[in-house]
């Protein structure tokens, strides 16, 4: 799933130096402040003078309003992270390359879920990321599959694993995709975490990252179930392992919990707490707002140690993160002014 490992050596000065002069470009408060004030053409021009021409050339004669920015967006991301880990040597290619198979898993979902709800493919596509090692040709052949249980059989199939029989077994038995999911994002986190040799400091930042990535995906998993009534013990399986400061415990109290402002107390010993803090003072316990500041947190946290270990994996992965961010920033302006959303509420949305 996640290929060999490399060398010790990585070229991290030219890397460096690549991805610094790629984050100079990236949108800024300015640029999300004038797009608030555009109709969706003008948002369309806009992003186009701001580096998604290409794209934006290639998409225009076959689509166009909302699907023309959701598509251009998502394939310069793609296409810009594949340049920069084409570029990569060694054992900082291997490490880039095991975090964004995220993607793989990503596409995977998009696809099932489409399949499972009867989704036309056009409209699968325009949500998928081929920024992992799964390109656009292998991604088309997954959707051209008839049923989700041939596109698990050919994924495992390119990924080079294999699903455990038991974890099959719980899908055909209830045709729920939560069970396939859930092991296929433990197994990513435990082969990313594998991928991280943590003898350098810059390297054991980049695995604390990754473990309070878990914490965030574990908070957000746990949210998500206890809305749809699910507590205790149900949750607790779909917890991933390996987080920073979310442990079996913790966890568990947050499970059992009988709504998140309930959990304050627990919450209040995380590094992001007061990240959320407002959300959770507020009494809505938003998901939307709480993930807003959760991201926002290692947004900082990345940049801060970009600053302070510039021959290392971080600026790389600083600069991923925040184009991730952007992209989707662009999409909730596009999502909200096409339908019609108040300025501020979709400001409120952003990730700044």
């Amino acid at each position: 799933m996640f290929g060999r490992k490399g060398s010790k050596t990585g070229n991290y000065a030219f890397a460096s130096a690549k991805v610094k002069a790629k984050k100079a470009s990236l949108m800024g408060d300015e640029a999300y402040a004038k797009m608030l004030m555009m109709s969706l053409p003008e948002i369309s021009r806009f992003i186009a003078e701001s580096g998604y021409q290409k794209e934006m050339e290639e998409l225009a004669g076959r689509i166009g309003g909302i699907d023309l920015i959701e598509h251009a967006t998502y394939r310069n991301m793609a296409r810009t992270f594949s340049e920069i880990l084409h570029v990569m040597q060694g054992e900082l290619q291997y490490m880039v390359s095991s975090y964004l198979t995220k993607w793989d898993l990503w596409n995977l979902k998009v696809i099932l879920r489409g399949k499972t709800y009867g989704i036309d493919t056009e409209e699968i596509k325009e949500d998928l990321v081929p920024a992992g090692k799964l390109d656009e040709e292998m991604l088309d052949r997954l959707i051209s599959l008839e049923s989700d249980k041939e596109v698990l059989a050919e994924f495992s199939k390119m990924k080079h694993l294999e699903i455990p029989p038991e974890v099959m077994n719980a899908y055909k038995a209830d045709g729920h995709l939560r069970s396939v999911e859930d092991y296929l994002d433990k197994l990513y986190y435990k082969k990313l975490l594998q991928s991280i040799d943590p003898s350098s400091r810059p390297t054991r930042i980049f695995q604390d990252y990754v473990r309070k990535e878990i914490d965030v995906v574990n908070l957000e998993t746990i949210l998500i179930l206890k809305m749809e009534g699910i507590r205790g013990e149900d949750v607790m399986e779909y917890v991933i392992p390996g987080g920073k400061q979310i442990d079996k415990k913790l966890a568990t109290q947050l499970a059992t919990a009988e709504s998140v402002s309930a959990a304050a107390n627990d919450l209040a010993q995380l590094d992001f707490y007061e990240d959320i803090k407002e959300a959770l003072d507020a009494g809505t316990g938003s998901l939307k707002d709480l993930v807003a500041g959760m991201n926002r947190y290692h947004m900082r946290q990345a940049k801060k140690f970009s600053h302070l270990y510039p021959l290392s994996v971080i600026p790389v992965l600083d600069y991923m993160i925040n184009k991730t961010n952007e992209v989707n920033n662009i999409r909730v302006i596009a999502r909200g002014i096409e339908s019609g959303i108040d300025r501020e509420t979709i400001k409120g949305l952003l990730v700044i």
